[in-house]
Parts: C-alpha cells; sequence; structure tokens
C-alpha cells in the first residue's frame, strides 16, 4: 500500500490488493486506450483527465467504469481490467474509488458528453503532467503513475 497527499492535500491510500477498503465502491476511474492513444475527456471544469465518476444504484462498480466511458468518451470499451483502489480522505467526506484498464474497441459520437466536452486522444501523456494547466487535479498525484507502472506491468499493450 502507498500513502500519500494529492493535489487538495487529502491523505490517499493506495492499494493493488483486491478491493482492500470496500468491495461495493462508488465511485470508478478508467485508464483508456484506444488505438494505441491514450483515451480522455475533457471535463468542462477541471480539464483534461480519464474518465470516470460515481456508481449509480444498482449498478456495480464495472458497468458504472463502461457507461462513464461511454458517456464521457463515446468510447466503446473491448476490455476492462481492475487494477486497484485508492480511499481518499477528504474534507467533505471520504472516497473510495476503483481503478480499472479498459481497451477501447470504437469511440462513437454521442448527443452528449455530460459535464465533459468528449474524448481527447493523446499520443503520450506530458512529462510534467502534475504542473500543467490543461491536466484536471486527478492527474496530478500518485494514483496515475503508480497505476501506469502497475499497468505496464500486468499488461501488454502497445
Amino acid at each position: 500500500m502507498k500513502i500519500f497527499h494529492d493535489y487538495y492535500n487529502n491523505q490517499v491510500k493506495l492499494s493493488f490488493d483486491d478491493h482492500p477498503f470496500h468491495k461495493e465502491p462508488k465511485h470508478v476511474w478508467v485508464i483508456c486506450r484506444c488505438d494505441n492513444k491514450w483515451l480522455l475527456t475533457k471535463h468542462k471544469d477541471r480539464g483534461l483527465e480519464f474518465p470516470g465518476g460515481k456508481v449509480e444504484e444498482g449498478e456495480t462498480a464495472e458497468e458504472a467504469a463502461v457507461r462513464e466511458v461511454k458517456e464521457e468518451t463515446g468510447g466503446i470499451v473491448e476490455s476492462l481490467k481492475y487494477v486497484g483502489q485508492y480511499y481518499v480522505v477528504g474534507k467533505g467526506g471520504n472516497i473510495v474509488k476503483n481503478i480499472y484498464f479498459a481497451t477501447i474497441d470504437t469511440i462513437t459520437n454521442q448527443p452528449t458528453y455530460y459535464e465533459t466536452d468528449g474524448p481527447v486522444l493523446l499520443n503520450e501523456l506530458p512529462d510534467q503532467l502534475q504542473v500543467n494547466p490543461d491536466f484536471s487535479f486527478m492527474m496530478k498525484d500518485d494514483v496515475l503513475p503508480t497505476s501506469l507502472e502497475q499497468i505496464y506491468a500486468l499488461s501488454d499493450f502497445s
């Protein structure tokens, strides 16, 4: 387990064990690849980030992950793998979020992308992501680089 502080100085506990903080988390975050590129969304307020959001009533975390990717990017998930889970001790409450890695088959046009401006494909993530104003705070703590290390170690992707 890795413990650190996020962009807003909240304590974060990150683990790659099987659901160490909660068996049914209420939030998901999906690191996506499509055609050898990173698939992100542009949140209207926060900037570029990987898709994610809340698990709705009667929905599993996996179903929420697939739905959020489609709603925010138009991406159709081909494969979805659980990567890990993190627990944020926030000032406004605590959050448990599953992290997934998804391979996207195709990107479809959506009539709405909800709170986002839709899909953004990047060949590479920038080196100085933590200080890049185009990217969301969610991309600026240790969750992303540590999760990417785990994905690289466990996946065969290009």
